[in-house]
Parts: C-alpha cells; structure tokens; sequence
C-alpha cells in the first residue's frame, strides 16, 4: 500500500505533528514500507495456528491465598490526625 504526501500531511496534521516540507516525502516512504509491510503480515495463512496467550507461552505461578501480614490498623490509626469509628477523617474536598 502506498500512501500519497497528501494522506501523510493528513495524518500528521491529525496527529498533531509538526512535519518539515523536506522531510514528508522520507515520512512517505516510510509509512508506505510500514504498510506494505502489515499486508505482507496479513497475506500469511494462519487459520491452523492456535492463538496463544503469551508469546513465551508462560504460565503464572500463583500463590496460595494466605494472609502474611499482621493486622497493624490500630498502630496506624495511633499515627493519624483524625479517626472515627475506625475510618480515617480527611478533610471535605468536594462542596
């Protein structure tokens, strides 16, 4: 696919990009070698490859779901300006 310096002016001015008149027509070229590219990508028959969740085909190692951390909200609390009921009180940003 080739694209014409009119279409990449439109892109740029799209994407709020400052181009030089000097370097649209290399912009251009590059563009179109991406494109050209991309549809090289799509001609490729992938209808007997499975999709894969991760390139590397990795698996997440979870852990188990156990509690490591003690119970430290009174320590924290002692620590604050304001707290009532067990809540920490924050001054009213909104009106």
């Amino acid at each position: 696919m080739s694209l014409s310096i009119e279409s990449v002016e439109k892109i740029a001015n799209l994407a709020r990009i400052s181009l030089s008149k000097q370097d649209i027509p290399l912009y251009t070229h590059h563009l179109s070698d991406i494109l050209s590219f991309v549809d090289q990508m799509n001609s490729v028959d992938t209808s007997d490859i499975i999709p894969m969740a991760h390139p590397l085909d990795a698996v997440a190692w979870l852990r188990a779901d156990v509690v490591s951390e003690t119970n430290q909200r009174d320590h924290f609390q002692t620590l604050a300006p304001q707290v009532d009921a067990g809540l920490y009180v924050v001054p009213k940003v909104i009106e």
